[in-house]
């Protein structure tokens, strides 16, 4: 689908990869509606922190994607849904698995009903590499066997599961967008980046978990272009499309990169209560992206170091954002 002009609608806009697509599908002439967590405060997450000029050509609305009234209302009228929502954090899962099932796989069914019944032109609902588990061959594609290892990974894989029944059943036009770890301005520090650049500025000891993991990061402008390019491909319907840069590293290389670019040297405490249980541990993540550069128009813009400067300058700016001492789950 072509965009530009089409009413579209961001769930999850409020947060991290939301907001950059947001500010993304604006360039792209679209016009947006955003999909936002009620609260009491009124707050938009870090769509508070955009320009006027961008908040004023947003149709804001409050809900919970918990809720299927609310949901569809909120489908009303639009082309197409980036369905962004969900609760992502992984050691939060392990204690409240209910409220992953209750926002990842009824939330997601919540929005395929609501499309279905409003005949949404085009829907395109949000994945994770974590599904995959530790990888069993890398780099890895979209036919890489699912092997979820934590309670999120396991509602987000039920979640794309059912999706795609919603296009073999019914034949709604659904995408799955499968993105592997996203980095950038914006993230918190539930995340393995933000976690150590956060803890760096405010020391030289940080305090980490497994530091042997490789993981595939991508700088969030580059992910939010990879959804743009997958809602504009003319197929891919009831597929799978990865987002990722085929590049791995591991944390420990990866303290060392970010060391290096702050110019300090970190040195690393282990700490118990962040390392997963052992079975649970996504030890390898490398990501197979022929899919989508040979399907799209699709080009990463940042390396890996282009995006941490990018990262660590906006970081140094807005530390006050986070709390390094500490440990988000």
């Amino acid at each position: 689908m072509d965009i530009k002009g089409k009413k579209v609608l961001v769930t999850g806009a409020d947060g991290f990869i939301g907001s950059h697509l947001v500010e993304g599908l604006l360039s792209a002439k679209a016009k947006v509606k955003t999909f936002c967590y009620y609260n009491s405060f009124n707050s938009c997450g870090w769509l508070d922190t955009l320009p006027k000029q961008k908040l004023d050509k947003l149709d804001i609305f409050m809900g919970d994607v918990r809720d299927p009234n609310g949901v569809r209302e909120a489908l009303k009228g639009v082309d197409a849904v980036f369905h962004l929502a969900a609760l992502i954090g992984i050691p939060y899962s392990y204690h409240s698995p209910d409220m992953y099932v209750d926002t990842n796989i009824k939330g997601t069914l919540n929005i395929l009903q609501a499309a279905r019944d409003l005949k949404v032109k085009e829907v395109l609902v949000t994945s994770t590499s974590e599904i995959y588990g530790t990888a069993q061959y890398v780099p890895i594609d979209e036919r890489h066997p699912v092997n979820a290892q934590s309670p999120y990974a396991a509602t987000k894989a039920a979640a794309d599961q059912l999706a795609i029944s919603f296009y073999r059943s019914f034949g709604l036009p659904v995408k799955i967008v499968r993105p592997f770890n996203t980095y950038g301005p914006r993230q918190s520090a539930r995340a393995i980046i933000p976690t150590i650049i956060s803890q760096a500025l405010k020391g030289k000891t940080i305090k980490l978990g497994n530091l042997a993991p490789t993981r595939d990061f991508t700088y969030v402008k580059d992910t939010a272009d990879g959804f743009l390019e997958i809602a504009g491909a003319k197929g891919l319907y009831g597929e799978v499309t990865n987002i990722g840069m085929n590049h791995e590293i591991s944390v420990e290389d990866l303290i060392d990169l970010i060391g290096s670019l702050m110019n300090k040297k970190i040195s690393v405490k282990g700490e118990k209560q962040r390392i997963r249980p052992r079975k649970s541990e996504v030890e390898r993540l490398c990501c197979d992206n022929t899919k989508i550069v040979n399907e799209t128009k699709w080009k990463p813009k940042f390396n890996l170091e282009k995006g941490l400067k990018e990262t660590i300058n906006w970081m140094e700016k807005n530390l006050n954002s986070y709390k390094p001492d500490i440990y988000n789950i």
